[in-house]
């Protein structure tokens, strides 16, 4: 199965479709993007902005050892960033810098690595222990 983003005029994820890889093979079995752009454009009676995305790329990495494909799999609210063709999701601290490589966000500071659960601190901008 396809997986595609619809995103607004911002570049806002709104939802994520599911194609069958049948709609967007072409006839000599290669996987076109526009066919599902296309399908989709026609189902919904919509605006055409859909970009595809993968199930299985995280951080820049297949799961199933494959070529990662946008960096992140699409979640509504992620941006679709047409400079790193990536999907980012939402920064989630305002001290957090985006990871280039990756496409996801980092703490100032790396979390512990220990069996104890921490929660971030904005205010100090440090992890603490959860409570």
């Amino acid at each position: 199965m396809a997986h595609f983003a619809h995103l607004d005029s911002n570049n806002i994820v709104i939802s994520v479709e599911v194609v069958n890889n049948v709609v967007i093979t072409d006839g000599d079995g290669n996987e076109q993007e526009q066919l599902g752009i296309d399908f989709l454009t026609q189902l919904h009676n919509s605006d055409g902005r859909y970009k595809q995305t993968s199930y299985n790329t995280e951080s820049g990495e297949h799961f199933l050892g494959g070529t990662p494909f946008r960096k992140n799999y699409a979640g509504k609210s992620y941006t679709y960033d047409s400079v790193r063709d990536a999907f980012i999701p939402s920064q989630p601290y305002p001290s957090w810098t985006l990871n280039e490589s990756t496409c996801r966000w980092d703490a100032p500071v790396t979390i512990p690595d220990n069996d104890t659960p921490y929660t971030w601190d904005e205010e100090t901008t440090n992890w603490k222990e959860a409570e």
